[in-house]
C-alpha cells in the first residue's frame, strides 16, 4: 500500500515537472582539470615562488639622502648601500636605513612646536644653565647636522640608530653649561657674539673630534638668551643711567662749543682792536718820524706863502704867527669879524 502510494507521488511529480509548473534548479559548471601532472606542478612552483617574493620581498631601494645598513645574519657591514636597487637573501640578510640629510635640534621654549616640528627638525626645551654667581640661565640654540654618510655603518654600529642622542645632544649641552659659567648674567647680553662664537667652537672641536667622525656640523646659531628679571630690572636701569649720563655730557659739549664760540668772537674782536691800535701807532710814529727840521721848515715858508696871499686880499687883517709853525696861525679879518685857522700843513 505504501509502495503505491510512492509511485503514485512520484508520477505526479513527472507529470507537472513535464508540464512546467515545477523549479529545476541550475546544474553548476563542470571546470576540467584534466591535466597531465607535470604541467599542474610547474603552476605551483610558479605560484609559490611569486608568493614568496611578496612576502619576503628580496630587494630594497635606496633614495638619495639616504643609506643603507645591510645586516648580515645580525652583523652590520662595514660599506653603507649607496642609493639605488639592491637584492637581500630573504631571511638573512636586512636593510636599516638611514637619513643622512640635514637634521635640525631646536633647543627653546618659545617655539610653536605643532608649526615647526617635522621631518628632520627635533624639538627639545631650552638648556638651563647657571651663570657665574649660579644665577639661573635658558639659553636657545639651533644644531644644524648630518650623519656621515661615508662612515655610516661604523657610527650605527659603534653608536646605534639613537646616535644623535648619544652625540650631538649632551655635547651641546655640556659646551653651552661650560661657556655661561664664565660670565655674569649681566654681562651675557654685551658679550652675545663672543659667546656665540665660544659655543659654535666647542661644539663643533667635540663632536667632529669623535672616533670615526660620525657626524659632520653645518652650523650653530644662538638665538636667545634668557636672563632672570631681577638681572632684567637691573640692565634697564643701567641703561636708562647711561642715557641719562649721555645726555649730561651732550649738554656740558654743547655749552663748551657754545663758550668757545663767544670766546672766539671776544678774542676777535680784541685782536680787531688791538691790531688797528697798533697800525694807528705804527702810523703816528712813520708820521713823527718823517717830520724834520728842514720838512717842518718847508712847511712853514708855505704856510706863510698863503697869509701872503690872504694880505693881498685883505690888507686890514691882523696876522699872529707862532713861531716854528707847529701850531696853527690865526689871523682876523677885521672887516667882516670872521676868523679864520690856518693849520701848519696848509689846510
Amino acid at each position: 500500500m505504501a509502495s503505491d502510494m510512492n509511485d503514485y507521488f512520484n508520477k505526479k511529480k513527472k507529470e507537472e515537472a513535464n508540464k512546467g509548473g515545477g523549479f529545476n534548479a541550475p546544474k553548476p559548471p563542470k571546470f576540467d582539470f584534466n591535466m597531465n601532472g607535470q604541467k599542474a606542478g610547474m603552476l605551483w612552483i610558479i605560484g609559490g615562488i611569486v608568493l614568496l617574493l611578496i612576502l619576503a620581498k628580496p630587494f630594497i631601494i635606496i633614495t638619495e639622502g639616504e643609506r643603507g645598513i645591510l645586516s648580515t645574519n645580525g652583523k652590520y657591514e662595514e660599506q653603507a648601500l649607496m642609493p639605488g636597487l639592491h637584492f637581500l637573501i630573504p631571511l638573512i640578510q636586512k636593510v636599516y636605513i638611514v637619513d643622512t640629510k640635514v637634521r635640525i635640534i631646536n633647543y627653546a621654549d618659545k617655539i610653536d612646536r605643532a608649526s615647526t616640528a617635522g621631518d628632520g627638525i627635533v624639538l627639545k626645551p631650552a638648556i638651563a644653565v647657571l651663570d657665574k654667581r649660579g644665577l639661573p640661565v635658558s639659553i636657545d640654540i639651533t644644531v644644524q647636522y648630518r650623519l656621515n654618510a661615508q662612515l655610516a655603518a661604523k657610527t650605527i654600529s659603534n653608536w646605534g640608530f639613537s646616535w644623535e642622542d648619544k652625540i650631538i645632544d649632551p655635547v651641546a649641552r655640556d659646551v653651552v653649561r661650560n661657556v655661561i659659567g664664565q660670565y655674569e648674567a649681566e654681562n651675557l647680553p654685551i658679550m652675545r657674539n663672543a659667546i656665540a662664537t665660544q659655543i659654535e667652537a666647542g661644539i663643533r672641536k667635540t663632536v667632529e673630534g669623535q672616533k670615526n667622525a660620525p657626524a659632520q656640523l653645518e652650523s650653530i646659531q644662538l638665538r636667545e638668551i634668557g636672563l632672570p628679571e631681577k638681572v632684567k630690572d637691573q640692565i634697564e636701569r643701567v641703561q636708562v643711567a647711561k642715557q641719562e649720563v649721555e645726555r649730561a655730557q651732550q649738554d656740558v659739549e654743547r655749552a663748551k662749543q657754545e663758550a668757545f664760540k663767544k670766546e672766539t668772537e671776544a678774542q676777535g674782536s680784541a685782536n680787531a682792536i688791538t691790531i688797528q691800535a697798533q697800525a694807528q701807532a705804527k702810523a703816528n710814529h712813520l708820521i713823527g718820524a718823517s717830520l724834520t727840521p728842514g720838512l717842518l721848515k718847508l712847511e712853514q715858508i708855505q704856510v706863510q706863502g698863503k697869509f701872503n696871499e690872504a694880505l693881498k686880499e685883505n690888507k686890514d687883517a691882523k696876522i699872529f704867527l707862532t713861531p716854528g709853525g707847529s701850531t696853527p696861525n690865526i689871523w682876523l679879518d677885521t672887516k667882516s669879524g670872521d676868523s679864520q685857522k690856518i693849520s701848519s700843513a696848509g689846510k
